[in-house]
């Protein structure tokens, strides 16, 4: 399983990768792996406004839908365009041109995050 150690991650499957004035997200190895093909997602609207743990997109597999969830509060900037043609670039790069959304973060250091080695750490349990 792969956990880039140059992200943060939340404990329900997102990462952030924070940039200078937003922060983009999407789900992780494990998350894509445990969905499987991913066949449809519904990506939240850019001027959103979002708080902490609230259900901000869908993605739908073959095997079932998940809700993904806002790891960071603030404002929906962009949604990945390139996911409603070809959604499995989130199982072929979920670290990459996999990525779900952008936010403008509400917060400049966001809390409740976790580094590569305690989210890896989670999934042990």
């Amino acid at each position: 399983m792969n956990t880039p150690n140059d992200l943060l991650y939340a404990k329900t499957h997102e990462w952030v990768r924070f940039g200078k004035n937003s922060a983009t997200i999407g789900i992780t190895d494990h998350a894509q792996s445990a969905l499987s093909d991913v066949v449809f997602v519904e990506l939240p609207k850019p001027g959103r406004k979002v708080s902490t743990g609230e259900v901000i997109a869908t993605v739908e597999s073959v095997k079932a839908a998940s809700d993904i969830y806002a790891p960071i509060a603030g404002e929906v900037v962009e949604a990945n365009p390139a996911l409603s043609s070809d959604p499995g670039l989130i199982n072929r790069e979920p670290y990459g041109q996999g990525w779900l959304f952008r936010i403008q973060p509400t917060q400049p250091n966001p809390t409740g995050l976790l580094s590569d080695s305690d989210y890896t750490a989670t999934l042990a349990h």
